[in-house]
């Protein structure tokens, strides 16, 4: 062939991705490749591999529709190598292509392994950015030159400014940077609660479905139903359908949790997002829209625009920022391995059945739960980190490295010591009872503190904060909290350390 070889990712499946803009559709060969060494590296949810296998069959359709000629290797390919550089050392020694363009990796595994793809296919290889993020990593490393702390919040802030979006000249709508204090309300259940969009398979999902149901029927997660949007077009469609039904009132209900409620008032867009199905400037520059014309309120709009210019972009900059040595983070040097119920459900504490069951039929858990059930418990039992991340990975249909990495061993777990929070994310029962309605119909009784019958969260709070005091004794923010805790009487601190003994002995 007389042109480039276009490497294009499975989390990349976007026109406007720069190894494409950089292509010539004339004379290059674009090439997409499923394989087994991606759905495995760990053992991702059935309906995450369905969506991106779907997905990406669907994306090479509407190249070639647009003039591209298209590589596509199936996983059931008989030549299929079963590995991303073996595919691209064997597509390229047939075709003999010029050089290969792809935009960075998501992720470090991937990114490292195509800095050798030069050497080893003895052609060039072109590494060019990935400009669908409104920072690159060298902005963020500028940004956070010199910066003590590193917090989402002011980082946000010069996102806003640099994209204009929510402000009034040089001040934010409404005077405020963050509503945040705004959307902590529990939520009522309501007949009329929206739902995603479902978008019912087509004969090429349905082909993935089979197929996926018989190469990787020991993963978890339950494949069907399947209702994923896999294309562009329906996937903005799932998208305007959020803005209309849910958007209004997400702001105050989005940290809120119900019993059977798996959505309330989320978008469900982040899978879409991450693979390259929508633009996060262009549903940005939609919400805002939809706040100027008086549609929704500014505490909804402001915090879905929060979500992705400030913390999906703050996220994806500490990943780069950190890695490859962030990965080995555990400040508190918990090595509990992960219990079973994250994978089977099968737990009377009914916060947890309820994330981890949705987590099975959905391969979707919206933040809270995420952060304050299941990463909330795992890291106040001391479950060793890394399992926990890769836990996540595994179950999440939008979970990729550069994303959930950060978001757990960070925010989630307090591993990394800080340097993405100010203070753990821990809390007892109460604050679960607080913002779901969970606690009414659970087999421990929420208000009980210590002894047979208690909240398992209680007793566990009290001794993660007395086990972990070392390293936590000087946090400015938890200084209320132990002092409470040295106001207990000896024998109540005792009471709660061997309640939790007894839930940790039991895990």
């Amino acid at each position: 062939m007389d042109g480039n070889l276009i490497l294009v990712l499975g989390d990349q499946l976007s026109p406007e991705v720069s190894s494409l803009k950089a292509g010539d559709k004339h004379s290059d060969v674009v090439l997409l490749a499923e394989v087994a060494a991606e759905a495995t590296y760990v053992k991702h949810h059935k309906k995450k591999i369905a969506f991106l296998l779907s997905a990406m069959r669907h994306f090479a359709d509407e190249l070639r529709e647009d003039g591209w000629s298209v590589e596509y290797v199936r996983l059931d390919d008989p030549q299929n190598t079963g590995s991303l550089g073996a595919e691209v050392e064997r597509i390229s020694g047939r075709l003999n292509p010029a050089r290969i363009l792809v935009t960075e990796a998501g992720e470090w595994r991937l990114q490292k392994e195509a800095r050798r793809w030069s050497d080893a296919l003895g052609r060039p290889v072109d590494v060019l950015p990935d400009d669908r993020f409104l920072s690159s990593r060298e902005e963020f490393t500028a940004w956070a030159d010199g910066r003590k702390q590193l917090r989402m919040e002011y980082f946000y802030r010069e996102m806003r400014r640099k994209t204009g979006l929510l402000m009034e000249g040089d001040k934010p709508a409404g005077d405020k940077w963050n509503y945040d204090a705004e959307n902590r309300k529990p939520a009522a259940d309501d007949l009329f609660m929206p739902e995603p969009l479902r978008t019912n398979p087509d004969k090429v999902t349905r082909q993935v479905l089979d197929l996926v149901a018989l190469q990787f029927a020991d993963h978890f997660g339950d494949l069907e139903p399947f209702w994923f949007a896999v294309t562009r077009a329906d996937a903005e469609v799932a998208f305007e359908n959020f803005v209309s039904q849910a958007l209004p009132r997400f702001g105050d209900f989005q940290d809120a949790m119900l019993t059977g409620q798996s959505f309330l008032y989320h978008a469900v867009v982040s899978h879409y997002l991450n693979a390259g199905l929508l633009e996060p400037l262009a549903v940005c520059r939609r919400v805002e829209r939809a706040y100027l014309d008086g549609s929704v309120p500014l505490n909804a709009a402001e915090g879905f625009i929060r979500q992705i210019i400030g913390w999906r972009e703050f996220i994806r900059g500490i990943y780069w920022l950190k890695m490859p040595d962030y990965a080995g983070s555990n400040f508190f040097g918990s090595t509990r391995p992960l219990p079973d119920f994250y994978w089977t459900g099968k737990t009377d504490m009914a916060c947890l059945a309820a994330a981890v069951g949705q987590t099975r039929e959905e391969a979707y858990a919206h933040h809270i739960q995420r952060l304050m059930v299941t990463g909330n418990f795992a890291m106040l039992a001391g479950i060793d980190p890394h399992q926990v991340h890769e836990w996540y990975l595994a179950v999440y249909a939008d979970a990729y490295e550069w994303v959930e990495m950060p978001n757990t061993l960070g925010m989630s777990q307090f591993a990394d010591g800080g340097l993405l929070g100010s203070k753990p994310y821990a809390a007892s029962g109460n604050y679960i009872n607080k913002m779901s309605d969970y606690c009414g119909n659970c087999h421990f009784d929420v208000k009980r503190k210590t002894g047979e019958g208690a909240c398992p969260f209680n007793s566990l709070y009290w001794h993660f904060m007395d086990r972990n005091r070392g390293q936590l004794g000087g946090n400015p923010r938890l200084g209320p909290v132990y002092r409470t805790w040295d106001r207990m009487t000896p024998a109540k601190q005792q009471d709660y350390r061997d309640s939790a003994e007894v839930i940790l002995s039991e895990l």
